[in-house]
Formats: C-alpha cells, sequence, structure tokens
C-alpha cells in the first residue's frame, strides 16, 4: 500500500468508448493547445486515457551497466524477464481537479473511491482503477453536453507507491472527443524524482472549450498541485485497500 494525499472527507460504472479517429493531435511545448469548439467537438461524452509501460531502453540499460564492471558475467545467460507486475512494478493513477461554474470545486481519483458521476455534478467519471499498467489502462469520462456547467478542468497523473518513478515509465494521455481526431500528450520527460504531473487543462475560454498541455511535474501529490494551480481544497493522507 502506500501514503499520499487524499481529499477528508464513489461509484464505478461502465461506458461505451465512444468514436475515435485514426488521425491524432499531439499536443507540444510549441504547440500546446486545441480548441474542441472549432473542431466541432465540444459535445458529447470526452473519454480521456491514460496508459503506460517501461521504457525499452532502461529493460536492459542495467545488464549493459553490469558487463562494463563485470565482464564474465557475459559468459551467464541472461535472465528471462517478462511483461509482469514486477516489471511493471509502478501504479500511475488518473485524477481529475474540478471547478464548476457555480464555484463548487473538488476532485476525481481513485483514492478515497471519488469516481464521480458524468450525468451530474461534476460531469467527470473515472471508469476504474488500473493497478497494473494493462493494455487499457484508466479512463475517465467528461460529459461536455454539460459544458457550460464547467469552468476548468485539470487532468494529473500520480505515482501511488511511494517510489518516484517518472523516469522508469513511459506515460500517454489520450483525449477521445466524440468527433474529430484523438488528442495525444506524451509524458516523456525525466523527472526522477517526481511523483505527480499536471498533464492537461481542459477549460472554458469565453465561449470555447479549449484542451492545453500542461505538463508539469512536482514532487508531491495532489495537495502540491492544488497550490500551483489555486484550487483551494483540504487535503489528508489517503490509501487504497489492498487487492
Amino acid at each position: 500500500m502506500g501514503l499520499f494525499d487524499g481529499l477528508l472527507g464513489g461509484r464505478a460504472a461502465q461506458f461505451d468508448s465512444g468514436s475515435s479517429s485514426t488521425n491524432a493531435i499531439e499536443l507540444t511545448k510549441r504547440h500546446h493547445q486545441v480548441s474542441l469548439t472549432k473542431q466541432g467537438a465540444a459535445t458529447g461524452h470526452l473519454r480521456i486515457n491514460l496508459t503506460w509501460r517501461m521504457r525499452t531502453s532502461d529493460v536492459g540499460g542495467g545488464r549493459r551497466e553490469s558487463l562494463l564492471r563485470h565482464p564474465l558475467r557475459a559468459l551467464k545467460p541472461p535472465e528471462v524477464m517478462g511483461h509482469t507486475q514486477s516489471m511493471v512494478d509502478v501504479d500511475l493513477d488518473l485524477g481529475c481537479l474540478y471547478e464548476l461554474a457555480d464555484g463548487s470545486k473538488g476532485v476525481v481519483q481513485p483514492l478515497g473511491g471519488f469516481f464521480g458521476d458524468v450525468n451530474s455534478p461534476p460531469y467527470v467519471k473515472l471508469s476504474g482503477d488500473d493497478r497494473f499498467g494493462s493494455a487499457s489502462g484508466e479512463t475517465m469520462y467528461v460529459n461536455l453536453d454539460h459544458r457550460d456547467d464547467i469552468k476548468r478542468l485539470l487532468v494529473f497523473v500520480y505515482i501511488y507507491d511511494q517510489t518516484p518513478a517518472f523516469d522508469r515509465t513511459h506515460a500517454i494521455v489520450t483525449l477521445y472527443p466524440g468527433n474529430g481526431p484523438r488528442i495525444e500528450i506524451h509524458l516523456d520527460e525525466r523527472h526522477p524524482q517526481a511523483r505527480s504531473c499536471a498533464v492537461v487543462m481542459i477549460e472554458k475560454v469565453r465561449d470555447e472549450i479549449v484542451v492545453r498541455r500542461e505538463v508539469k511535474f512536482v514532487y508531491g501529490f495532489q495537495a502540491e498541485l492544488d497550490r500551483l494551480y489555486g484550487w483551494g481544497l483540504q487535503w489528508g493522507r489517503g490509501y487504497k485497500t489492498k487487492v
């Protein structure tokens, strides 16, 4: 089990994946935002998916370094490693800080069972908690038919266990609007001590729903992201139950 920030004070549901296009828009430092409204994609369910995998350069890196120090180990057959839980011993979680037009604020995340609701406030729903980095990852839904009720949403990723490991994983957050191309944000920067990352802001700007890349790594958890973006929530320590 791990220890980190949970709100002081859930339910789960299944959803269809929704449509997606074979084309993709990658948000980068240079091209960091896109308007869903201008793309005709500001309605329906916006699906947000987190997937991650081990960096391939790291899988054999330890053995190469070991052989440089101990050449005779080259005679020993390499250990066979499969794509197992022990190899991907990182539990990344997807979360969302929300602020609605009426001023209400909160969080949607696995910790504490704050899975949200897609048809009533906060109009954000987390479908489940993937603890082992499966192919499907973690998925969140935003009901953009209630876009006028949403002021801003900060989608973030954090490492549940207490070992910083963003430098050992390659994570991708992908947004699938109900119409048009998917939007990808790659978390491929090396921040070995970071425990959380603010990934993308979904915000109502005038009459448009704008998606803006953030990719800001922090050393703390949700409370530090809260302070960085001025949410003003009260945080305490939280745990997950064992599986």
